[in-house]
């Protein structure tokens, strides 16, 4: 098998590709990062509303 060099308009390409997929990579962490947080804010005020209306709130079921 033999290599050849790569143009400088493919190094290019190559360089653009690279940089999409790690925009893609990088929102796609955020985008999960965010839904976890906004479930545990959800389950955290879902708590403090049992509690103040005296419903028992089991730690684990």
């Amino acid at each position: 098998m033999t290599l050849r060099r790569l143009t400088p308009e493919e190094l290019s390409a190559r360089s653009k590709r690279n940089l999409a997929i790690a925009g893609a990579l990088v929102g796609f962490i955020v985008l999960v990062f965010a839904v976890t947080v906004l479930n545990l804010k959800r389950n955290i005020d879902a708590r403090k509303d049992a509690i103040a209306a005296g419903a028992p709130v089991e730690y684990a079921r």
